[in-house]
């Protein structure tokens, strides 16, 4: 059985881990498998949104695969511990927007998974953590980076230094959830959400994720030149034109991403 599923319809990708019977847990070869998804993700230019979400209704991902773990040797956990952390760079670094559907548990590298998305949807039963000092390690897939980023120092600090668990609802009041909603309703409002995204010209929303994300790391001035020069990219697209001459002839645009 696969780990890692992948079906795209139309603009929309879908990625789940499909390891339901260990809560979607990443073992080595579930991480090779999505960095390999991922990969081939980043230059199709038919995917305009990314949904990843979990098998089963238990967990999105509990994390690491600590039943492996407890027969690798010291290097093998290196090994693990950057391919987590670049895997889940790779899904940072996606030019199309992603949305993490959180369907259940959420700890560890799980909800360091959904931190590297760009979008968080999780169901009113999902439970989310870093739950990582208390298995005397830490973050080590962005956790200690992408967090305080997300919520600041201070909330990041206290979720990581005392591996505290949220419920969905504290999660969104924490502002680490974009939207908390019924189970029914989890895949179709990521869909929904999707499709308000991919209305839009897909050039263009890729340069605003671009410059958005570079933009956040750096001064304002140079976070300006940033946006200068992603704006300098959508000038000479056919999609502009297309906007331009729908808005005058008052009917929907039909972008190509070109």
């Amino acid at each position: 059985m696969a780990s890692i599923l992948y079906e795209k319809k139309q603009h929309l990708a879908y990625i789940t881990l499909n390891r339901p019977e260990v809560l979607n847990c990443f073992n080595y070869e579930t991480l090779k498998n999505l960095g390999e998804v991922v990969s081939s993700i980043h230059t199709d230019k038919e995917v305009r949104c990314v949904i990843i979400t979990g098998a089963g209704e238990k967990a999105f991902s509990a994390g690491a695969d600590l039943k492996e773990r407890r027969t690798l040797n010291e290097q093998e956990v290196r090994r693990n511990v950057k391919k987590i952390g670049d895997v889940f760079e790779q899904i940072a670094d996606l030019p199309q927007p992603t949305i993490a559907a959180i369907n259940g548990y959420a700890f560890g590298g799980g909800l360091e998974l959904a931190l590297a998305c760009d979008f968080r949807i999780a169901v009113k039963e999902a439970k989310i953590g870093l739950t990582e000092t208390s298995m005397a390690i830490i973050p080590g897939a962005g956790g200690t980076q992408r967090l305080p980023r997300l919520i600041g120092e201070a909330r990041a600090l206290e979720l990581i230094l005392t591996a505290k668990r949220l419920s969905a609802d504290e999660a969104y009041e924490y502002g680490i959830l974009n939207r908390v909603v019924e189970r029914s309703e989890l895949l179709s409002s990521c869909e929904q959400f999707a499709e308000a995204i991919m209305k839009n010209g897909p050039i263009a929303v890729q340069q605003a994720k671009f410059a958005i994300k570079k933009g956040m790391n750096v001064d304002l001035k140079t976070g300006l030149a940033i946006e200068s020069k992603a704006y300098e990219v959508t000038i000479p697209t056919k999609d502009r034109i297309e906007a331009l001459n729908a808005f005058n002839e008052k009917r929907p645009p039909r972008f190509l991403g070109e």
